[in-house]
């Protein structure tokens, strides 16, 4: 079941994501989604903040993917993977079986294959723009979108903001994520 948060301020995205970290034990993959501009990269910035990382969180889109390390809520290490997959499968995707094997074959060579398969248990992986790839790896995930109505996402330029309310859909895929309450720690 689908869980529904309206989020006013980037304040409260960084919460929610310091909240949604503190629910994490290692193993999970967790798809973020949402148009350019709905404050994915804030989400994950509060994310790390709830895994104790002090490195900055910036949105990974010319590296692909970062990792970083810090500490759950109960202490023990935590390792983030920050994967942006814009820019993967770009050339000329489309559905189909075709294009997932090149997915997975651009994966394979930058080595997130395996860990999007079978994170390992201090692992979690953050993935923004990866809707086609999680779903074709990753049976059980949990999905997080992100979405701004249209009276907030802009300002009078029509330029994103980081001001505005977005709409936060956090929906749980397979059994792993099938008790999973934001309010409590995931027991996997």
């Amino acid at each position: 079941m689908s869980i529904t948060i309206q989020v006013p301020t980037s304040d409260a995205m960084h919460a929610l994501g310091r909240k949604v970290a503190a629910t994490m034990r290692g193993g999970e993959v967790i798809l973020l989604s949402g148009p350019l501009g709905a404050g994915k990269t804030t989400f994950a910035q509060g994310f790390g903040q709830g895994l104790n990382i002090h490195e900055p969180i910036v949105s990974p889109t010319f590296t692909i993917a970062r990792e970083l390390n810090g500490q759950f809520a109960d202490g023990t290490p935590a390792h983030l993977i920050h994967v942006d997959a814009y820019r993967l499968g770009s050339n000329n995707y489309a559905p189909g079986q075709a294009s997932i094997d090149r997915l997975l074959d651009e994966l394979e060579s930058i080595g997130l294959d395996e860990e999007l398969e079978d994170p390992d248990q201090h692992t979690i992986i953050l993935m923004e723009w990866g809707e086609q790839m999680a779903a074709a790896l990753a049976d059980e995930r949990l999905e997080i979108h992100i979405d701004r109505p249209n009276n907030t996402s802009t300002t009078d330029s029509d330029e994103p903001s980081a001001d505005g309310e977005r709409i936060v859909t956090i929906t749980p895929v397979g059994a792993r994520y099938e008790h999973y309450n934001l309010n409590e720690p995931h027991n996997a």
